[in-house]
């Protein structure tokens, strides 16, 4: 199906016409599943536009208030020995 897909290349009728042949259903049927799947894209395509625009903005956040680390420094545990016990 999906060569199908690629050869149709958005031809609407084409591709209703072979649903139809492929799976033996009603025009009418094939129309509306046309015009879903045509929802659902256009959805998904708004979706990840928004994922990507929000993904931009928190990397410009945290570019501009990411401040320099200072390293920590380990104290040193002292030992039995050394604590005289």
């Amino acid at each position: 199906m999906n060569d199908d897909l690629a050869a149709i290349a958005g031809k609407y009728e084409e591709l209703v016409g072979n649903l139809q042949e492929k799976y033996g259903i009603a025009k009418g049927e094939s129309k509306q599943q046309v015009d879903e799947f045509k929802k659902t894209i256009g959805q998904l395509k708004k979706a990840n536009g928004n994922l990507v625009r929000r993904q931009e903005s928190l990397q410009r956040m945290g570019k501009s208030t990411r401040k320099p680390s200072k390293r920590r420094t380990q104290s040193k545990k002292r030992t039995r020995s050394e604590a005289g016990a």
